[in-house]
């Protein structure tokens, strides 16, 4: 198993934090945002790939990170127990296309997560059985979901491309109806044992939000998803048991 462990020790400076600069993380960071811990870490935000990127580099301590990074830590740590999951379809993680999926001829892959990038090839060779051409997208890759040429687009931005695409194929619903699981797309881990004092009071902030929805949703939205849904009916938070089972079994079966 791939799965980490929770060990604690100390560390005698702020701890370096990387979130993801996403709407699906603003209940998992909404009380670091109101002030909680903040003598305690140094919060920055960035997208998937590059947050799990500086966590491969020690440049920060804790990290949301895709959990396809997890194998290639030197050592790691799940501190909390919460997650960005879903059981069933996600709503901000699909392949978009013109045409159904089986008429692909190429799929161009979202550069913002490892995760979202590896599931898309399992559940394309795997649960579609097809064979198209993948490639890495560019920033501006969107522009060229048409014609035969689907794209694999997450996060904000697939909200958005929700209203354009004809065909919509959620990741999240298709990795259920595979493997009958739960999927586990980004953790907060760690690249070294961290105090308990620290991993409990990291927790208990996670849930602040979670637990003040009504609060948080007053300040933010969308004008292309009703977030309250997205948040309570889409993204699962909860790192259970059936969630690490998710996590193990697509950790064994990366590319």
């Amino acid at each position: 198993m791939y799965l980490c462990e929770i060990k604690l020790n100390r560390l005698e400076r702020k701890i370096r934090v990387g979130a993801v600069s996403y709407l699906n993380t603003k209940p998992l960071v909404y009380g670091f945002e109101q002030g909680v811990m903040k003598d305690e870490i140094e919060l920055q935000y960035e997208y998937p790939s590059r947050i799990a990127a500086m966590l491969l580099n020690d440049q920060i301590d804790v990290g949301l990170v895709p959990v396809a990074i997890i194998p290639k830590l030197k050592e790691c740590h799940i501190i909390t127990d919460f997650c960005i999951g879903a059981d069933g379809a996600v709503a901000s993680v699909c392949l978009f296309s013109e045409v159904p999926l089986e008429n692909v001829e190429k799929v161009l892959l979202d550069y913002q997560s490892r995760t979202s990038v590896e599931l898309a090839k399992l559940l394309i060779k795997n649960y579609w059985k097809l064979n198209p051409e993948l490639v890495d997208g560019k920033e501006d890759f969107r522009e060229n979901i048409k014609g035969t040429t689907a794209g694999l687009v997450i996060g904000d931005r697939a909200f958005e491309q929700r209203k354009i695409s004809p065909y919509i194929y959620d990741l999240g619903e298709a990795w259920k109806n595979f493997t009958g699981l739960p999927f586990v797309f980004a953790a907060w881990v760690s690249n070294k044992k961290l105090p308990a004092s620290f991993v409990d009071a990291f927790n208990k902030a996670n849930a602040i939000g979670l637990n003040n929805l009504n609060l948080l949703l007053r300040d933010i939205s969308s004008p292309f998803f009703d977030l309250r849904e997205y948040y309570t009916k889409c993204i699962r938070y909860h790192l259970d048991e059936h969630k690490l089972k998710g996590l193990d079994l697509f950790l064994q079966n990366l590319s």
